[in-house]
């Protein structure tokens, strides 16, 4: 009888919510994977925890301060080693051992570490949206050098995907006529808009439906994240942006669509718990158990669509111009929105502000072509600097 070993996975951004969600899904299969390295940026205690229970090769934090600290927690009771900064992280994402790498580092942050996953060939699980949105013509450079697997973990392009023939290099040729890219509308769906203005970070942060990170949760508020997701749809399925439609579902239940030109419209549907598509991802072409419940459609009873309201949700306005301008206009849009909704969680910037710096930053950032990483680097710097210049004139 042929034994099969567990294929090993690092984690990039476990103690996050996605980070947290996949180790639930690899402790259900111990048989099947093992942790290579885990990594954090500010949950140390947490990082320590998780290092106790799984027992990792690696851990990576951010600084050697924090790396001191995780080896005075870990003391005694792990072999871990302890690593720090990006090219800690950039060594555990490429070591030749790791066969799957799960990029759940949120924001720009995640760029390189992502990045040297691809470059070094790996089924890499994408949860961070970001480094696709600033860099997705060098991912897909990297991607035809590599031969890398790139698998969406986000609930959407994880569910287009499943409603996709795989593989798929083209939409037309597969008979798609349209992408409908779902989004619940986040807590501010039915807020009278004259309202918004005086929003809290934590109502910003409390959403209906899932449990995610502060940034992510206010990007949902704003449905910023669905303007980042549209365009990491455009980029993972090579679709145009006239392909892609975002329909509002309050539910988070029909997790997205894909409409053919036979008049079929498959979609992807289950409960809104990210263990699902990221049980699909790890396994992927199998299947394996999530923890995740079955969906009950006779006690969910309905499911709602709508329209996006433009007005109420500049973000997704921006983001939409952002994709259709392309170039280095994404990498403009993620860099001063990360600047816009950190100020806004400090408190020191208004909700409705955050499109506003955004749409400044825009008009004044010069579109650029996207000629390699360090150009991505640049522009994300510069921008994020004019974000900062337009926070003070507001």
């Amino acid at each position: 009888m042929q034994v099969i070993s567990p294929q090993h996975i690092t984690v990039l951004g476990s103690t996050g919510s996605i980070g947290r969600s996949t180790l639930d899904v690899l402790a259900r299969h111990p048989e099947k994977y093992s942790i290579f390295a885990l990594t954090a940026r500010e949950r140390i205690a947490e990082l320590a925890q998780q290092c106790r229970r799984f027992n990792p090769q690696f851990a990576v934090v951010t600084s050697d301060e924090r790396a001191e600290e995780l080896r005075a927690l870990l003391l005694g009771e792990s072999d871990t080693q302890v690593l720090s900064g990006v090219d800690g992280l950039c060594q555990v994402a490429a070591d030749t051992r790791v066969e799957i790498v799960m990029a759940a580092i949120v924001g720009a942050a995640g760029l390189r570490p992502t990045l040297a996953a691809v470059n070094a060939g790996k089924k890499v699980l994408l949860a961070n949206k970001e480094a696709l949105v600033m860099a997705g013509p060098v991912f897909q450079q990297a991607l035809s050098l590599s031969g890398a697997q790139l698998l969406p973990i986000d609930s959407e392009h994880n569910a287009i995907f499943q409603c996709l023939p795989y593989p798929c290099e083209n939409l037309e040729a597969a008979g798609v006529e349209k992408i409908l890219l779902t989004g619940s509308g986040g807590p501010f769906r039915t807020r009278a808009v004259a309202e918004l203005h005086a929003v809290t970070p934590d109502e910003a942060c409390a959403h209906p439906n899932w449990s995610m990170g502060r940034k992510i949760s206010v990007d949902s508020a704003t449905m910023m994240n669905k303007g980042l997701e549209f365009i990491e749809a455009c980029y993972l399925f090579k679709a145009r942006p006239e392909q892609i439609e975002v329909v509002v579902h309050p539910q988070s239940i029909v997790h997205s669509m894909v409409q053919y030109r036979d008049g079929s419209l498959l979609a992807q549907m289950g409960n809104p718990d990210m263990r699902t598509p990221i049980a699909h991802a790890l396994a992927f072409p199998l299947r394996v158990d999530s923890g995740v419940p079955a969906l009950d459609l006779i006690t969910q009873g309905r499911l709602d669509f709508e329209a996006p309201d433009f007005s109420r949700f500049p973000c997704l306005r921006l983001a939409r111009e952002a994709v259709d301008e392309g170039k280095s206009s994404p990498t403009v849009l993620n860099a001063a929105n990360e600047i816009a909704v950190e100020a806004f969680l400090q408190g020191r910037l208004a909700f409705t502000n955050i499109a506003a710096v955004i749409e400044k930053v825009m008009n004044r950032a010069p579109v650029v072509e996207l000629s390699g990483l360090e150009t991505v680097e640049a522009i994300d710097l510069n921008a994020r600097e004019l974000a900062r210049q337009a926070l003070g004139a507001l």
